[in-house]
């Protein structure tokens, strides 16, 4: 396919030139055509001597009415003609005026003027003309058709592209990545390492296809890539393609979909067609929920997407064992792909790109951090530490974002403030300077982030509380961070109880400190945590008291999923609704039970805020030295 390609786009960038080389000759000869017909020239005046001349123009009876003489050249007009039909030189015998020609009428006036023009000719001397004399009237005639050329050559060249597009409308619109480009390998990719192990027996496959077939064993059809956003997916099966040295046609789901119904199916089979043509190779789709998620009852045969979905069923199932041609796709919704598509046979392997673990983080922190110049005593393994829970991507991000802090401060090389100033711009948002809060907006800020700080040192399930300032940031006016001593796959209901409580301690300090009708709206995005983690708990989860090991997930179907919308009865909707007000209440509770039973602390925290505005860990802990945990927040 690389050779082809080449050699498509070789012949197209000779035809181009051809068609602009035929265009310039083609020009070129029409004004030189032109100049030449309208540059006075003597190709058709009859050729006589200048003696002659001469001679019949002293003759009082002779035939010649004017004669022009431009340089070297005299032009005869006859008598009765308009225009020169004769042409004589000059030699270099002298002058014509010491050869005998003169103007016989040059002081005549009047009637004696009129009469010796009938007997002789008028002679007239003129400067010689050259192709600038009549430049201008070559132009008005040179121009507008050169104009016309030029725009018959456009519409012809439009006329080629739309036809072009036309018949290749059908052709699938992957990029091809072989061998000659820049392969990227598995030790590019930091991180990740049980995916790597999986994919590794495909690299394998690809190499040595003879080995597995001795054995009997069917080289995978397909490999399904799933994870969060950012994670590396599409950078991973690169990693395939490069490790295994193959062609790799990348394409996204979205690109098969066209207003047209029949185009996606199209280039499903051109797409197909040429990997088969190149095999050993890949075809990697990306996003490949756009085009194959689940058929309803809803749809139908003439749907595009679903034509595209079932010519990539039909394809997949269509290879043949040896074609050497593997198909992986990458998403992020897997609850949403057809069922058809997973089956074994497509796509025989999943394969699971997790978000990285502060090992890998540190690893793909080190790989972003290789060409940048860094301060010896820069911590990537603090970073690593904060950051639990960002993808591959979002460690980029600040990476960059950290070079960029760098450049704008002025420093030579990246400090350790650089990359906590990135980290936090990237998590929560730049710092709004230009936000001025008054002396009582930042006292409820102070009081409503040592609020957060409060409950969650207290509370003995909650992360440790990292950092603490009031500068606002992003839509924020303060942040509370707490980081988690090391990374957890599970949280068990004591810890997420703990979670809500602390969210709540922001809200709860300012009903304390200024009265229960004095609570501003700064706790919102608190309260839409609140509720998000408490339904998901009861909903997702199985975590209630009445409704415990019951989920009740939103994709079902069934007959109250068509009569309510919701995959529920209404009484269970109240129950969960129940639930959910439950678990908000006792977290408020919890987190009022704390600060009153510690307001001291609290006071402490918050007038620490005001004075330095940025409260790190180690200013922490000697402030919440005498908090403890009442009888009245305990969990039973």
């Amino acid at each position: 396919m690389a050779n082809s390609k080449s050699a498509d786009s070789k012949s197209n960038k000779n035809s181009n030139s051809a068609r602009r080389l035929s265009f310039i000759i083609v020009l070129g000869a029409f004004i030189i055509a032109t100049v030449y017909l309208l540059t006075p020239h003597n190709a058709k005046m009859e050729e006589v001597a200048v003696s002659d001349v001469i001679a019949r123009a002293n003759d009082e009876n002779g035939d010649i009415a004017k004669i022009t003489v431009s340089g070297s050249e005299l032009q005869i007009t006859l008598k009765g003609k308009d225009y020169a039909t004769q042409v004589s030189r000059k030699d270099s015998s002298g002058t014509l005026y010491e050869q005998g020609l003169v103007n016989k009428c040059e002081n005549k006036t009047g009637d004696e003027l009129k009469t010796c023009q009938s007997k002789y000719p008028v002679v007239e001397y003129v400067e010689p003309s050259n192709f600038w004399d009549h430049f201008w009237d070559i132009a008005i005639i040179v121009l507008p058709a050169i104009a016309l050329m030029i725009f018959f050559f456009w519409m012809m060249k439009q006329a080629q592209s739309m036809n072009s597009q036309s018949m290749g409308f059908g052709k699938a619109k992957a990029k091809l990545y072989g061998p000659d480009k820049k392969r990227v390998k598995f030790d590019d990719v930091a991180g990740n390492e049980s995916a790597k192990q999986d994919l590794a027996e495909v690299v394998d496959f690809l190499k040595n296809p003879k080995k597995y077939e001795k054995l009997g064993a069917k080289i995978p059809r397909g490999v399904l890539l799933a994870g969060e956003p950012g994670t590396g997916k599409t950078l991973m099966a690169r990693a395939v393609a490069g490790e295994a040295n193959v062609p790799f046609f990348s394409i996204s789901g979205s690109e098969f979909a066209e207003m047209f119904v029949g185009v996606g199916a199209s280039r499903v089979r051109d797409l197909f067609s040429k990997a088969k043509k190149n095999a050993p190779s890949i075809i990697f789709i990306d996003e490949i929920d756009a085009v194959a998620h689940k058929r309803d009852a809803r749809g139908g045969a003439g749907r595009e997407d679903e034509q595209t979905l079932n010519q990539i069923l039909v394809e997949m199932d269509g290879f043949d064992n040896d074609s050497g041609v593997i198909v992986m796709a990458a998403t992020n919704r897997v609850d949403m792909l057809d069922k058809a598509l997973l089956r074994p046979g497509r796509f025989d392997r999943h394969v699971n790109v997790t978000l990285p673990e502060r090992k890998d983080r540190l690893e793909i922190l080190k790989v972003h951090f290789k060409n940048k110049p860094v301060e010896k005593d820069v911590d990537l393994n603090a970073l690593a530490k904060k950051t639990a829970g960002s993808s591959g991507a979002d460690l980029a991000n600040i990476a960059n974002e950290a070079a960029i802090t760098a450049a704008r401060e002025g420093h030579k090389s990246i400090t350790n403030n650089d990359l906590t100033e990135a980290f936090e711009r990237v998590a929560i948002g730049p710092q709004r300077k230009s936000k001025v809060m008054t002396d009582e907006e930042r006292k409820i800020t102070a009081y409503h982030e040592a609020g957060h700080a409060v409950v969650g040192h207290v509370l003995p399930d909650s992360d440790p509380v990292h950092k603490i300032t009031i500068i606002p940031r992003g839509s924020t006016g303060g942040v509370t961070w707490f980081l988690p001593p090391e990374d957890r796959s599970y949280k068990n209901i004591y810890e997420l109880k703990d979670v809500l409580a602390r969210a709540m301690g922001g809200r709860i300090a300012e009903k304390i400190i200024f009265g229960d009708d004095a609570i501003t709206t700064g706790a919102s995005s608190d309260l839409k945590n609140v509720a998000e983690l408490s339904k998901d708990m009861i909903v997702s989860e199985g975590m209630g008291k009445n409704t415990r090991n019951l989920v009740f997930p939103s994709e079902a179907t069934g007959y109250y999923t068509i009569s309510t919308g919701k995959p529920y009865s209404e009484k269970t909707a109240e129950e969960i609704d129940a639930e959910i007000k439950k678990l908000t209440e006792e977290a408020a509770k919890r987190a009022e039970a704390v600060l009153k039973a510690n307001k001291a602390v609290l006071d402490k925290v918050a007038a620490a805020l005001l004075e330095k505005e940025t409260l790190e860990e180690s200013d922490i802990s000697p402030l919440m030295k005498g908090a403890s945990l009442p009888t009245a927040a305990k969990l039973h």
